[in-house]
């Protein structure tokens, strides 16, 4: 199923969701007086390896969250199986053929366990509206855009931080081996969706002698770039004196990174700035899209140090820093 995505151009701004459902059990004494309720939900195609039927489970010995249902083997290899309705902190209402969502990002195989997979939707990010705080506070940050149907809303889901939440180990971390203060100090411009991935790249990307600004999407990213461009014609000066590269999520509402890209590299005074995507979606399948917008370099989350150092070797190479 995940190879559909491929399909799709570089650039447009387009992606392709499965989406799925919850059926969730209503509280007695719900003023709505149904016993149940069907929850509606998204994930990048891109991250789907596969969807399976609800395989035999073996627990794990001291799983830290109750979501954690065990593990299953699938060709040889042992996957965990995160019950999502638990996560989410809703009572699930129990049906004969449950699905299992198999996903791959951040290198890591997850499986996530749900009611039932309805279709995919091909949609531009354009219709995917960021959560109001409302949402995020009641999905524990774990929704990341809004999509609204005909007759329902879709939440797409931040898998990324549910797996890392479950493993802190995959999170964001600073090689300190590195002595990141021995090289000249830069200006990035940062684009990510997600709260948390922001404000850790901030500390991380400032630990590694860098100058952050963080923007929530690539609009807004756009936007910006576009008053710098403005603020270097009217001081008769270069872009690159006020930013020197731009990292970019590629997952993101309204205008996705590899959009992003293809606006910098395709405009005559902000084409020559370094954009490196940062993003759980860089995988040998789907590098192809990136270089085809123009990036200079495509890092897979969590791999930050290599970043920064990235990041640096494009400055000094591409700017003559």
């Amino acid at each position: 199923m995940a190879q559909t995505n491929i399909l799709l151009e570089s650039g447009t701004n387009e992606l392709e969701i499965v989406e799925f459902y919850l059926d969730e059990q209503v509280p007695e004494g719900d003023p709505s007086g149904l016993s149940t309720y069907k929850g509606y939900y998204g994930v990048n195609v891109a991250k789907v390896l596969e969807i399976i039927r609800l395989p035999r489970v073996t627990e794990l010995p001291e799983v830290a969250h109750p979501s954690v249902l065990g593990a299953f083997n699938l060709r040889n290899h042992i996957i965990p199986l995160v019950d999502l309705s638990v996560w989410l902190d809703k009572q699930r209402e129990d049906t004969e053929s449950p699905k299992v969502i198999v996903t791959e990002f951040n290198k890591v195989t997850t499986a996530f366990l749900v009611t039932g997979v309805t279709r995919i939707h091909r949609l531009s990010w354009e219709a995917v509206e960021p959560p109001n705080n409302y949402v995020s506070t009641l999905s524990g940050d774990s929704i990341t855009g809004v999509v609204k149907l005909e007759d329902r809303i879709v939440f797409l889901l931040d898998l990324e931080k549910i797996v890392a939440d479950l493993n802190p180990a995959l999170g964001l971390k600073l090689d300190t081996t590195v002595d990141w203060r021995a090289s000249k100090r830069y200006r990035a411009l940062i684009a990510d969706d997600s709260a948390l991935v922001r404000e850790m790249l901030r500390d991380l990307m400032e630990k590694a002698n860098f100058d952050v600004e963080v923007v929530n999407t690539g609009l807004q990213a756009w936007e910006r770039l576009l008053q710098i461009k403005q603020l270097a014609e009217e001081n008769n000066s270069d872009v690159t004196d006020y930013v020197q590269v731009v990292v970019s999520d590629i997952e993101m509402p309204t205008m996705d990174g590899h959009n992003l890209t293809k606006r910098i590299k395709e405009d005559n005074a902000l084409g020559k700035l370094p954009v490196l995507l940062f993003s759980s979606l860089i995988t040998d399948k789907l590098r192809h899209k990136g270089e085809a917008v123009g990036a200079d370099d495509q890092i897979s989350k969590p791999e930050v140090s290599q970043l920064a150092l990235r990041a640096k070797t494009i400055i000094e190479q591409r700017l003559g820093a």
